[in-house]
């Protein structure tokens, strides 16, 4: 579990109330994050206990820092449609406007 500081404020990962995992397909050799198109980069959609969602980004690159910040409702829907998540009924109304 990791902290970050967002914003002036200390987000608590162990503290999320719901966490979601990157999609990821297979290219034949390597798995790649649907959600970065990397191998190498990863994002994790966190809910904060306040009810706000963050994405946190981490790197299995050597001395690349992990880090985070707060998304947009919006944006929180686009990340959780691609990465194939059902969209929480609290999202409802942003997962009409962003999809067709």
């Amino acid at each position: 579990m990791s902290k970050y500081r967002i914003e002036g404020v200390i987000v608590d990962t162990k503290n999320a109330t719901k966490s979601y995992e990157e999609a990821t397909r297979w290219n034949g050799s390597n798995h790649v994050s649907r959600a970065t198109g990397s191998q190498w980069h990863h994002q994790t959609l966190h809910r904060s206990r306040r009810g706000r969602y963050y994405v946190e980004r981490t790197s299995q690159w050597q001395g690349a820092d992990p880090g985070a910040e707060f998304v947009s409702p919006e944006e929180a829907v686009r990340w959780l449609m691609v990465n194939e998540h059902e969209v929480p009924a609290e999202l409802s109304a942003e997962a009409e406007s962003v999809s067709e």
